[in-house]
Formats: structure tokens, sequence, C-alpha cells
């Protein structure tokens, strides 16, 4: 029987939006993304989302407890759900875990040299904001949005030197997280550097195995 209730791991660029998206769709599960869930609350302005709004706008961290309550709130009555960008700390999981077991966690991984490289070559689209990157679906120096025609940019944080700095947090935050979650027998651990249709194979093999 396949899995109902997943969280994805992984660090920056390692595709686990783009692995999401189509996890969802062949299982039939509802997908949450933190980020979405969060920008969602505050554009409805709902209780939650004007509490969330409050600390972003002080520049500060959304406390745990917020984010578990949004995320709780969508998970109910839920068949099945995978959640993309949350746990991120041992604190975050164990809150979790007081609202909804989980299935399985999949760690997509990727070298720190592989983030860097895709990372760097990503670019966005000024106009309908899709992601392309000169690795995989454009050719070097092109600026024009394949999809629409707009600008093509780099983002201030996918310079080599940020990267690296994003995926050295990651470890660190992270690498107890995968601990907690092995423990448990929950995780499944997937290469990310076998192709996206690779990934995505395995992940399904794994979901439903």
């Amino acid at each position: 029987m396949a899995a109902k209730r997943v969280v994805f791991l992984g660090p920056p660029g390692a595709g686990k939006g783009t692995q999401a998206k189509r996890v969802v769709e062949a299982l039939g599960l509802k997908h949450l993304s933190t980020g979405d869930v969060l920008r969602e609350e505050v554009a409805r302005g709902s209780a939650l989302g004007l509490k969330a709004k409050g600390f972003m706008d002080r520049g500060e961290l959304v406390p745990d407890q917020l984010i578990i309550d949004m995320v709780s709130g969508r998970i109910a009555g839920a068949t099945g759900f995978l959640l993309d960008g949350f746990p991120r700390t041992v604190g975050q999981a164990e809150a979790l875990e007081k609202i909804t077991a989980l299935d399985a966690v999949v760690t997509i991984d990727l070298s720190r040299d592989e983030v860097v490289r895709r990372l760097a070559a990503r670019r966005v689209c000024r106009a309908c904001g899709g992601i392309f990157n000169l690795t995989f679906n454009l050719n070097e120096g092109e600026t024009a949005c394949p999809a629409c025609g707009g600008e093509l940019y780099q983002r201030d944080d996918d310079t080599p030197a940020v990267i690296e700095n994003r995926y050295d947090v990651y470890e660190r935050s992270t690498a107890p997280l995968v601990a907690y979650y092995r423990e448990r027998g929950l995780l499944r651990r997937v290469r990310g550097d076998v192709g996206t249709d690779g990934v995505f194979e395995e992940i399904l093999r794994l979901l439903t195995a």
C-alpha cells in the first residue's frame, strides 16, 4: 500500500518541489509547501495569517507553533499529504508528531558541489515567475524566458558563496532531523544525481513498496 503521509527533506537545489508535484499527482496526495501555506494564509487575511504577518513585517521568524497550527488546519481531513519544507528541526518534528503520524520521510541526497552547480545555473523569469536552468533546459547566454519571452535573471541568493552558506545551514539544522527519522524507521534515502525521472521512479518505488 502506498504511503499517504509523507515528508520531503533535501538540500537547496535537490529538486524537492519538482518531485513533490509529480508524486502528489501520481499518489493522489495533498501537497503542502509551508512557504506557500504561509503566503496563502497572509493573503487570505486569516487569523493565523495576520499573526504571521506581524512577525514577517518585523523581520522575525514565524514561530514553530504558528506554522504547526497552519499545517494542522490544512491536513485535517486529508486522506493523504506530502509536506515539503517542514519540519526543518527536531523541535518542529516533535510538534508535528503530536498532530499526525507519518508513513515515510524521503530525503533527496545531493552533494555540495552539485548543489552549487545547479543553483548557480538557475534563472527566474521576471514576468511569469518560471524557473529554468542552464544545466537542464536553457542554453548558455539565453536571456529570454522559453515560456513567455520575459527577462530571465539570477536571484541574489543563487551566487556560489551564498549557496555554500545555505548548504552549510541546511546540513547543521537537518542532520539531527535525519537521525531522528532514521531512529523511527521512517527515513528513505534517494540519490538526487540520477536525473529527474530516475529520482521520481525511485521515490515512487520506495513509497509504494
